[in-house]
């Protein structure tokens, strides 16, 4: 099977991607083992590049949230090493309307004490199933990274990168994922895209559903394994 890159969402870690049992999964820059540092597409894009470097030269990125736009990055910028593209949750052009809340979020975390850590723990808690909260509060929860990723996704231009990418793309969402509002126009800029709302999940599938969203990620790895 072609080797899998998994990649995290925003505030969170490698961790998020505990109950697959395949796959690599990375620490983007400011989460992570790289917490402190700062968020950029670029130094993003060259974390994703040597990992796939390091399994051979060509992978399948998977992507959610925050990841989704960074593997979209990925492949218009390293096209030869992607062997194809999962992306979830990362289906809305990032402007400045679409990324507010984060800040919004960001600014109310850091007027907390402990920058909202114990809050954001328990909200994750709530959320995950136990074993993946477990995994993702046991590390750092990246709050200081936002307004770095903010500015980088502000800048960055999704829709031409997944244009610019010639392999297969398949693009998961929940059908209550808030990050899902231009889809459509994802898919039409797709060289060869497919789309696939899953009804009564959330912008948190990967996470909250990963037995299903495991499915999907190695159908598409079966398809790009009898495609090379």
């Amino acid at each position: 099977m072609v080797p899998i890159v998994l990649v995290h969402g925003i505030r969170a870690h490698a961790g998020a991607w505990v109950a697959y049992s395949f796959g690599h999964p990375v620490d983007l820059p400011g989460h992570g083992v790289r917490l402190g540092g700062t968020f950029t597409m670029p130094s993003a894009v060259s974390v994703v590049a040597d990992a796939i470097d390091s399994l051979g030269g060509r992978a399948l990125v998977v992507g959610h949230s925050m990841g989704g736009y960074v593997s979209m990055a990925v492949a218009a910028a390293h096209p030869s090493r992607v062997a194809g593209l999962v992306i979830a949750g990362a289906t809305t052009v990032p402007d400045r309307f679409a990324t507010a809340p984060f800040l919004a979020m960001y600014r109310m975390l850091s007027r907390l004490p402990d920058g909202g850590d114990r809050l954001s723990r328990r909200i994750f808690s709530a959320t995950l199933p136990s074993d993946v909260a477990a995994a993702v509060t046991s590390g750092p929860i990246a709050t200081p990274a936002i307004p770095s990723v903010v500015a980088a996704l502000r800048s960055f231009d999704p829709l031409s990168a997944v244009a610019r990418y010639p392999g297969p793309t398949w693009f998961i969402n929940g059908g209550h994922d808030h990050l899902r509002f231009h889809e459509r126009k994802f898919l039409a800029a797709a060289q060869n895209g497919r789309l696939i709302v899953i009804p009564g999940t959330g912008h948190y599938l990967p996470m909250t559903h990963p037995t299903l969203f495991a499915r999907h990620i190695l159908d598409a790895a079966a398809v790009v394994h009898h495609s090379a």
